[in-house]
């Protein structure tokens, strides 16, 4: 049976009660915030907050030293469950306030991103483990170009004929291994972004005519 060092914690509140003189309660809560004298300050036991993991490792007094293990979710503290999912709900919930805005049916990706999102949120609401992540369909990918090697050894024999740098080669110089080596080094190193970006955007301005005409546009 596998034995493993576990890590975990719990937070008690630190207060402190002062005297500011202010024009408003804002104000004050200003100056109290901004105040950074807590020489008076005091634990307030009563209120710790729950205990949870903050650490696994494999092996006995393994502590930082050993294999980390990932801590399952439903033993993280609560109040960090809910901030690290709270931007993922906010998120959701503007493409689906945009699409109603916008009199559209909202995409069935982002539907089911958004019920996965609802599961998880009733999960950590319940204090369990995070649901399992739906398999959702990959989005089509579509490929603008390729590199073959027998195009790349036709440019090399009009290269060899023309330019005069490399007069003194025949094609049957380069290796089918240096035409395979410099496709994958060109390949690894070349940056197509604007290309792609440009060719991403024109598929944008073609979706959206095509909708337009399909109502009449």
């Amino acid at each position: 049976m596998p034995t493993y060092t576990i890590e975990t914690t719990y937070r008690v509140p630190v207060y402190r009660q002062r005297t500011y003189d202010a024009a408003t309660p804002a104000e004050a809560c200003r100056q109290a915030i901004e105040d950074d004298d807590w020489s008076n300050d005091k634990l307030d036991d009563e209120c710790a907050g729950e205990t949870y993991v903050t650490g696994i490792w494999l092996g006995a007094d393994a502590a930082y030293s050993g294999a980390a293990v990932a801590v399952p979710s439903h033993f993280d503290a609560t109040i960090q469950r809910k901030a690290a999912h709270f931007e993922v709900l906010f998120g959701l919930l503007k493409i689906v306030v945009a699409d109603q805005a916008a009199q559209r049916r909202t995409d069935a990706y982002w539907l089911a991103r958004a019920n996965a999102a609802v599961a998880k949120a009733e999960a950590i609401i319940e204090g369990a483990r995070d649901p399992d992540e739906p398999v959702a369909p990959p989005r089509p990918v579509h490929i603008l170009a390729q590199l073959q090697e027998d195009r790349v050894r036709d440019q090399i024999t009009a290269i060899t004929e023309t330019d005069p740098e490399f007069a003194s080669l025949t094609p049957n110089a380069v290796s089918d291994d240096d035409v395979h080596a410099a496709c994958l080094s060109v390949a690894a190193n070349i940056d197509l972004s604007e290309e792609v970006g440009a060719a991403e955007f024109r598929a944008a301005l073609a979706a959206l005519r095509a909708a337009k005409q399909a109502k009449g546009g």
